[in-house]
């Protein structure tokens, strides 16, 4: 995971609404929320046109044993219930770690409008990194991307947690 630009994304930049700043705080917390259990820190929310919030999901592979516990396929599918239905048009995915294949996938196949990404993934990307799903020309839907938002906050508490996950693993005593 890293802060930097990436060959093919589109920055943040000066132009970014504000409200970016505002909603990846609560993904942030959503993040953060994941720490209890165990699971990695990745938060996301589901916004619509309004910017009001729909969905909102962190990871919980680890807390319900679930190898599609996302943080994004939380949150689409609470943003789905809450609209009661699949197709979440003039909404906005905003994420704190840049969404894997499955997710970018799910971003698309959801039809939201924009992902907004926190830090870059360079081993799982899929939204311009290592693969660039959500602008695959042969898919019939192309979300916005607005890279970067917050991007140094959203690393430095993966490297924490990855930091302590090292440390428990070579000393599980805690000493």
């Amino acid at each position: 995971m890293s802060a930097g630009p990436h060959v093919g994304a589109a920055p943040a930049g000066p132009a970014a609404p504000s409200a970016y700043d505002g909603w990846m705080g609560l993904a942030l917390d959503e993040a953060r929320g994941a720490l209890a259990t165990g699971d990695v820190p990745i938060g996301a929310v589901v916004v619509d046109r309004a910017g009001a919030v729909l969905g909102r999901g962190r990871n919980v592979r680890e807390a319900e044993a679930d190898p599609t516990g996302h943080a994004e396929v939380v949150a689409l599918r609470a943003a789905a219930r809450e609209r009661g239905e699949w197709r979440l048009g003039g909404c906005t995915l905003v994420v704190t770690l840049e969404p894997c294949t499955m997710c970018a996938g799910a971003a698309v196949l959801a039809r939201v409008d924009r992902v907004v990404l926190g830090a870059w993934d360079d081993k799982a990307g899929a939204v311009g990194s290592l693969w660039d799903v959500v602008r695959d020309r042969r898919l019939n839907h192309r979300p916005e991307v607005v890279a970067g938002v917050r991007a140094e906050e959203s690393a430095a508490l993966l490297e924490g947690f990855f930091v302590e996950h090292r440390r428990a693993d070579r000393d599980p005593t805690g000493d």
